[in-house]
């Protein structure tokens, strides 16, 4: 897994660590039951603070992708796979709305209301 962080970005470092892991799980580089490197070497390898890629495993596993357990490392859930499948079908939903003519924030307000029913 090849993760790379951009300190000029606007994005917090963590977020990006967080964006990468999907990316690669979208790209199908990472699956279900995937270990990740430990933080430490995570934080290691890109020379940042052990607590900024504990914020990144921790919002992962927040959102159901990763398993965090002590002595076992960090595994991607079943929650991964899923991912990548609904990933799939965002450009056919993008291009339906293209084709309608609805921008992006409308559809983004239509996913979200969605998901509030």
């Amino acid at each position: 897994m090849l993760l790379v962080v951009d300190p000029g970005s606007p994005a917090p470092l963590f977020q990006q660590i967080a964006d990468g892991v999907r990316a690669e799980v979208i790209r199908g580089g990472l699956r279900e039951g995937s270990r990740l490197p430990s933080a430490k070497e995570l934080a290691e390898s890109l020379q940042l603070n052990l607590h900024t890629v504990l914020k990144a495993y921790q919002t992962l596993r927040d959102e159901g992708l990763l398993d965090l357990r002590r002595g076992r490392g960090a595994l991607l859930t079943a929650q991964a796979s899923v991912l990548g499948e609904v990933a799939q079908e965002v450009p056919l939903l993008v291009a339906r709305a293209k084709a309608a003519g609805i921008g992006p924030a409308a559809l983004s307000a239509l996913i979200k209301e969605e998901y509030a029913r």
